[in-house]
């Protein structure tokens, strides 16, 4: 039987993404459909949302003008995540921070690398990229002569994602005919073999669909309510559970960081994300090693004694996914096929990664589902896992004991065997390549060496200066000089977010 209609069940940016990315891709197909189901009383819950750079290949291909995104989202340029007090501050002192960069370096990055680890004079950023000179100044990517979705150095963004859910629900409609129904679903009926055969709502009655994507969010209408889909739950690895959030009005000429802050505490970390005009920003905790009425104190005073001159909420957080994010002729994508803590920007970045991946392989009938659906699930599964161990690196690498959150948190039992793994052989050789032998690693080698030279992470196996001489020193002068370039040339991020509000950026 032929798949020719398609249900997304669930706006926000999870559903408006998969409804671009399955509507692109399917555009040819005049025999298929794709309806988009969202309920008009669910709120997003972004407070300040935070992309990785995958994003601008998604936002170009769908035909999204750079410029239009910028001023209706309310967009910043995202270069980086800033990690501060992630390290003992006793040992490390008033520069204990590194940058997680959005620039990878290249060919030139293992002499540049070598060079650092024999000298370790610096920060490992800004030994291996112009960009870490670059973010400490302020400066955005770009200049306003660059054409949309291209910059001197990689990016990303910081954003609404309200805003954002509207502005992909314009472009589905209008480019992709994706159709828009506003209702909240009540009942989810199934066939005799256990499928989805149609929902029945509020106020469009009952629908029935050929295929369903479930973007419902934490609710997972049809892949938990109805299909009973297990959750594997990760919170034995990944400790935060909760998170106090606010959002803090800022200045119109207030200085925007181009980079996330991520700024740990005692038994978690707080983001701080500034949009054009205003922060997001929230604390992150776990439950077991902190209460509620702890951590609201506490981001109070991270915020100057201010947090009660603005609304503020604890969100729950449950860490982990489903152990089946295609199920008979259902899809999870988003919140509904999982969560993990806002570390690393991955609720959007998954979301992206999955929406595209089953778009490029969507079903054009049934019987070609099974095949698709198992590698579907195997590439998911596979995904998360890595993604769960990149997050834990994080915290598994630091030196603080100032807390039962910490020590706990080196315990090799809360890391996974490929962690261990990938650690123990890090401990006689620098990573390399080759230790990224799968397509689907969400996070590679340069975003491993940027955490792992960050938090000062130390192989037994390294170069002297002498292996090094004369080829990485020339390769660390260039370097220098374009980061001193670019440090003195680029604009300053407000300024170059005024000036795309003012005149645009060029056409690609």
């Amino acid at each position: 039987m032929d798949i020719k209609t398609i249900a997304i069940v669930g706006g926000g940016t999870a559903g408006w993404l998969a409804a671009n990315h399955l509507g692109k891709a399917l555009l040819e197909n005049e025999q298929l459909s794709i309806t988009l189901i969202e309920s008009p009383d669910i709120p997003t819950i972004g407070v300040g949302e935070g992309t990785v750079p995958a994003i601008r290949q998604s936002l170009q291909s769908f035909g999204i003008s750079e410029t239009e995104f910028i001023r209706r989202c309310d967009v910043t340029f995202k270069q980086s995540i800033k990690f501060v007090n992630w390290l003992d501050k006793d040992t490390h002192g008033q520069q204990n921070f590194y940058h997680h960069l959005f620039d990878m370096p290249g060919s030139a990055l293992q002499d540049l690398t070598a060079r650092w680890l024999a000298n370790k004079n610096s920060y490992y950023a800004g030994a291996v990229s112009p960009q870490h000179e670059v973010c400490e100044g302020f400066r955005a990517p770009k200049n306003i002569s660059d054409p949309e979705y291209a910059g001197k150095l990689g990016y990303a963004y910081h954003l609404n994602a309200a805003k954002f859910a509207e502005l992909l629900s314009e472009n589905a409609k209008q480019r992709f005919r994706v159709e828009h129904v506003r209702a909240n679903v009540q009942e989810v009926i199934l066939g005799q073999n256990d499928e989805i055969e149609s929902l029945v709502t509020d106020s469009a009655g009952k629908l029935d669909f050929d295929f369903y994507i479930d973007c419902s969010g934490f609710a997972a209408l049809l892949i938990d309510k109805a299909l009973k889909v297990p959750f594997i739950s990760k919170a034995e690895q990944l400790f935060v559970d909760k998170a106090v959030v606010v959002q803090v009005p800022t200045a119109n000429d207030a200085v925007i960081p181009p980079f996330t802050i991520s700024t740990a505490h005692q038994a978690g970390w707080i983001w701080d994300i500034a949009l054009s005009n205003r922060r997001g920003v929230g604390f992150v905790y776990s439950s077991k090693y902190m209460d509620d009425e702890t951590a609201i104190s506490k981001l109070d005073t991270y915020l100057g004694g201010r947090l009660t001159e603005h609304q503020h909420r604890v969100i729950p957080m449950t860490v982990g996914y489903r152990e089946r994010s295609w199920e008979k002729n259902c899809v999870a994508l988003g919140l509904a096929q999982g969560f993990l803590e806002p570390l690393e920007a991955t609720s959007i970045l998954l979301t992206d990664f999955a929406a595209e991946f089953l778009a490029q392989r969507f079903p054009s009938s049934t019987a070609q589902v099974a095949a698709i659906q198992q590698r579907f699930n195997h590439v998911m599964d596979y995904a998360w896992e890595r993604v769960v161990d990149f997050i834990k690196l994080h915290y598994c690498l630091s030196d603080r004991d100032d807390s039962p959150f910490w020590t706990d948190n080196r315990d090799p039992e809360t890391m996974s065997e490929e962690l261990k793994r990938r650690l123990g052989q890090w401990q006689d050789f620098v990573p390399s390549r080759e230790d990224f032998f799968s397509k689907f690693e969400v996070f590679d080698l340069e975003n491993y060496l940027y955490v792992l030279y960050g938090m000062q992470h130390t192989p037994k196996q390294k170069q002297t200066s002498i292996d090094l001489e004369p080829q990485s020193s020339a390769l660390q002068q260039r370097l220098n000089i374009v980061a001193k370039q670019l440090a003195g040339e680029l604009p300053q991020h407000r300024d170059l977010l005024d000036k795309i509000k003012r005149y645009g950026l060029q056409k690609v």
